[in-house]
């Protein structure tokens, strides 16, 4: 493992595959992030315990602790953006890895580029760069720009960085209808070239679980079939 340097954002890279590990670090260091890089659970969740980390990007099919388990623990250490490195190509492990609370994903093989970009956007709109906003107030529903807090029935509903900019960005145009490509564009800052579509799906799925009273009966975020998606005021 390489110690973290005291300036700019940390990121951890855990892969337990030495070569994919090195890789990305390194693509991640000539991006500019101050990166560590552990290569199995136990030396993950030491050092997100000890050390500042502003984000993980974790491979799920790690030895021992699996990549899953490992990102419901570091939930228990607060809310540190995580991307998942997969090189599973079915959709289970991907929708409940999000709905575990990761930030986002990178299917193996991967690009220097894109992982760079994925860190950045993630970083971005995570909070970790930047707070402010503005606070949108509905019946029964509050978001606050400003604490990136959301609030249902007077309650807190935690949601990830990425759940949260696409209720922001839904909610700020109340009845204007955005298509999967918008959003991609809009909350992801990504084309469907280079990132699924489905993405913005699983989304919404698990957006829909958390603020709303009956999911499969959607109040707030609404399908416009052939379309996209719609927020209710």
């Amino acid at each position: 493992m390489f110690p973290t340097r005291a300036s700019g954002h940390a990121v951890l890279v855990v892969d337990d595959d030495e070569r994919i590990r090195r890789l990305a670090a390194q693509a991640l260091r000539e991006g500019g992030f101050d990166v560590s890089e552990a290569g199995d659970g136990r030396a993950a969740f030491e050092h997100v315990r000890l050390n500042r980390t502003d984000l993980v990007v974790l491979d799920i099919g790690l030895p021992g602790v699996d990549g899953l388990d490992l990102l419901h623990q570091f939930r228990g250490e607060g809310d540190i953006p995580i991307i998942l490195l997969t090189a599973r190509r079915g959709e289970t492990d991907r929708v409940l890895g999000l709905e575990l609370g990761a930030d986002d994903y990178v299917t193996k093989p991967f690009s220097s580029r894109e992982l760079v970009a994925r860190v950045r956007t993630v970083l971005r709109r995570s909070g970790r760069d930047q707070r402010g906003g503005s606070r949108l107030e509905f019946d029964g529903l509050v978001i606050d720009g400003g604490t990136r807090e959301v609030i249902v029935n007077g309650e807190v509903v935690e949601l990830t960085a990425k759940e949260f900019d696409l209720l922001a960005h839904l909610a700020s145009a109340p009845r204007q209808v955005f298509s999967r490509r918008q959003l991609l564009q809009a909350v992801w800052h990504a084309a469907p070239d280079w990132q699924a579509e489905s993405t913005v799906t699983e989304h919404i799925h698990r957006l829909r679980h958390k603020i709303e009273n009956d999911a499969s009966r959607p109040r707030r975020i609404r399908t416009v079939r052939g379309v996209g998606y719609r927020f209710e005021p």
